[in-house]
């Protein structure tokens, strides 16, 4: 049963970034280039935050379970601003390096849109995230204990591999919606990004209230990937293309 709820969980949580990878990175290497180093930066946002929490600590020498709960607090949120400052100096670095190689190479497959750029980036946040979300849940998946012997909810593993699959989905929604706020100069995007995210994680700090954490973060999810359709230049005249053509297709097979 052990290795049943890692493998469902596992495929829940990562399925769907992997399935992405596959089709849309894997095959170009200038892309898997740019998800990695999307991944290092989020790294490097987490080991400051990590850091900093360290230091709070240490610091506050915390024995009171509201002051703990308080630093914690403190400590999401940092790590949060931390995370879309490392966001926003990736989308500099990305933009500065497709400028000089398009400087330096008349070859235009050399080079790849902001749009493109983002979606990678995006996804290599995401995936790193949800890779150090899960790790350890997925490990104690594996036994020996038994969820919800002590009365806890029974379904911590599979509300924690939706939450993951939440966050990595926002993740990158996150980084289109993020790099064309920038690209265009609308900061208020930039704020709507970082307000959204704070509350994503701010929710998460209701568990195991999962039925209050869950719904809204799903609902988020929804409308942030509506929105990212639309900043990278989705319309509903691509849309009804879409579906169109794949009428037509099944009416002629």
């Amino acid at each position: 049963m052990t290795v049943a709820v890692f493998f469902g969980c596992a495929f829940i949580a990562f399925g769907p970034a992997f399935s992405l990878f596959v089709f849309t990175i894997a095959k170009d290497p200038l892309r898997v280039i740019i998800l990695i180093a999307g991944a290092f930066f989020w790294l490097l946002s987490l080991l400051l935050s990590s850091l900093v929490w360290f230091i709070a600590m240490k610091a506050s020498n915390a024995e009171d379970g509201t002051l703990k709960r308080g630093l914690l607090i403190f400590g999401v949120f940092f790590s949060v601003f931390l995370q879309e400052v490392f966001r926003f100096a990736y989308y500099r670095l990305l933009r500065k390096a497709n400028e000089g190689l398009a400087a330096i190479t008349d070859d235009a497959s050399a080079t790849i849109s902001v749009r493109q750029m983002a979606y990678v980036a995006g996804l290599g946040f995401g995936i790193m995230s949800g890779a150090f979300s899960m790790i350890n849940i997925l490990s104690d998946s594996l036994g020996p204990g038994t969820i919800g012997i002590f009365g806890d909810s029974q379904y911590y593993f599979i509300t924690s591999a939706l939450m993951t699959l939440a966050l990595t989905l926002l993740h990158t929604f996150w980084g289109v919606v993020f790099f064309d706020g920038c690209e265009k100069s609308r900061w208020w995007v930039i704020i709507v990004v970082v307000c959204l995210h704070l509350l994503v994680s701010g929710l998460s700090l209701l568990h195991p209230m999962y039925e209050g954490s869950l719904p809204p973060v799903y609902v988020i999810t929804l409308l942030m990937g509506i929105w990212a359709f639309f900043s990278s230049g989705g319309s509903l005249q691509n849309l009804t293309a879409l579906f169109t053509r794949g009428k037509e297709e099944r009416e002629t097979s």
